[in-house]
């Protein structure tokens, strides 16, 4: 029943990912053309850039005060949350599977 439930987080996880695969390159595009100073922060394949990532898990786009931009950027950050925590407990309950009789 553990390894169960730790397969359906792997399925919450494939829900945020194709949630984040949506939201964040249109944030990016939003960034690129709309605050130029914030999209040369992140340099060139910000997808995946550690900063550009750190600045979403931080809500540094608050900052700017953009309406439009807080509208495509928190999606993006709830995903990628979702896809974190439901990785993790996906991993805390395939542990405690592994060690449990």
């Amino acid at each position: 029943m553990i390894l169960f439930l730790a397969l359906c987080f792997i399925g919450v996880a494939i829900a945020g990912a194709s949630a984040f695969v949506i939201f964040w390159p249109l944030t990016l595009v939003h960034v690129r053309d709309r605050h130029a100073g914030t999209a040369a922060d992140f340099g060139p394949g910000a997808f995946a850039n550690p900063a550009a990532l750190r600045w979403l898990l931080g809500g540094g786009y608050r900052a700017t005060g953009d309406r439009s931009l807080s509208g495509l950027a928190t999606p993006a950050r709830i995903a990628l949350l979702t896809v974190i925590v439901a990785l993790v407990l996906a991993g805390l309950l395939w542990l405690a599977a592994e060690a449990l009789p």
